[in-house]
């Protein structure tokens, strides 16, 4: 018995002494994500981590649900598209053709009122909010400085860096954009309760808005110019302007730094497949929701269009893609959470779930492909009207 009770204070004197090493080194917020996320089971943000969080919610307003089209659910998804939903894990999948619910799937315990984490599929609801603010003139335009906001981005290459190059990735800004490694700014933002003094302390290495580089940072900065511009919080604001006038079916969380605090504007906002649909909607119409024109359709343009001819594959805060001929334009978050809009085909997928498959040699996913086939396959099977 004595013995045990030696072995138990050592194993507490290290445990002790490893926390304090933590504090010291300043690496104690990995200490939450030990909390979050590693006791769960899982080495990354997962799905539901939302619920280990603080959030701030988006509250909603009337609902508007999603009319049914006459052939709701008639055609099954093809054995492919089950496959991929087994092996990526899906939860949710959802597909809206001329803005009515065609189709539909919910797997394990999800249903149509589930909450998931969206992750960087927040970054299009950024750059959304980025285009409101533009829109009633709290930002003078895409060109106006970081430096406006934040005096910590007024020198040196930092002084040319806009709200334009934060929304489409190319601020020069040192940050690394690594999900799995304890200690990179990306976990750390993740897991920090002073999200702020993160992000003000990066530095343009490069020279802003010369090049595409994917980096959460940017939209975290940009989220933090926005909120400074309108004079509220992000959560608030995109309530006022998208989720209420959208007729969001139910309220939605997004993950703070801490209670009350500053929302993790880069990732994750937990709602489900049928009220993330709404940007896509919104979007595929030029920013106009019921004849109602909440979001400039100039700035919805050139969101969906790439900046760099040399990076195609993103606009400002929109993935951009071709199939089959057509322009697709998408939101896309960790583990493959996707809204997908073909505005030809006035064709809507969304799909969230806990993994994807593995990258294709090119910027997009192979399960992104086999969503965009294997729908259309489905609606293939239409009967002619």
């Amino acid at each position: 018995m004595k013995r045990l009770k030696k072995i138990l204070l050592w194993f507490a004197g290290i445990l002790a002494f490893l926390v304090l090493l933590l504090y010291i080194t300043g690496y104690d917020y990995l200490l939450t994500a030990i909390r979050t996320i590693y006791f769960n089971g899982h080495v990354t943000a997962f799905l539901e981590d939302y619920q280990y969080f603080d959030n701030r919610t988006i509250q909603n307003g009337q609902a508007q649900p999603w009319p049914v089209a006459t052939d709701y659910n008639k055609i099954k998804a093809t054995d492919a598209l089950e496959a991929v939903h087994k092996q990526a894990q899906t939860v949710a999948f959802l597909v809206i053709k001329n803005d009515s619910l065609w189709h539909e799937s919910y797997y394990e315990d999800y249903g149509k009122d589930s909450q998931s984490n969206s992750f960087s599929m927040a970054k299009s609801v950024v750059s959304a909010a980025l285009g409101k603010a533009i829109m009633e003139g709290k930002i003078k335009s895409l060109d106006q400085k970081v430096g406006d906001f934040y005096p910590e981005f007024k020198d040196g290459k930092a002084a040319n860096l806009t709200v334009g190059d934060l929304s489409s990735m190319a601020s020069g800004l040192n940050w690394d954009e690594n999900y799995y490694s304890p200690f990179s700014i990306t976990t750390r933002a993740y897991f920090d309760p002073e999200l702020d003094k993160c992000i003000l302390g990066l530095k343009c290495v490069d020279e802003p808005g010369k090049s595409y580089i994917y980096l959460s940072g940017n939209t975290q900065l940009l989220a933090m110019v926005v909120e400074k511009a309108v004079g509220k919080s992000l959560a608030d604001y995109v309530s006022e302007k998208f989720w209420k006038p959208m007729g969001a079916e139910h309220p939605a969380l997004w993950q703070t730094d801490k209670e009350n605090g500053r929302v993790k504007a880069y990732c994750c906002i937990a709602s489900n497949a049928r009220d993330f649909a709404r940007f896509g909607k919104l979007y595929e119409h030029y920013g106009k929701w019921n004849g109602q024109q909440i979001l400039d359709s100039a700035f919805v343009a050139k969101s969906i269009a790439p900046r760099f001819p040399d990076s195609p594959q993103y606009g400002y805060g929109w993935w951009l893609a071709e199939f089959k001929g057509k322009n697709v334009f998408y939101m896309r978050g960790h583990l493959g959470q996707y809204t997908i809009v073909i505005p030809d085909d006035k064709l809507i997928i969304v799909r969230l779930g806990k993994g994807r498959l593995a990258n294709t040699d090119g910027p997009h996913s192979k399960d992104f492909w086999v969503f965009l086939e294997e729908t259309y396959k489905m609606l293939g099977q239409r009967s002619p009207r």
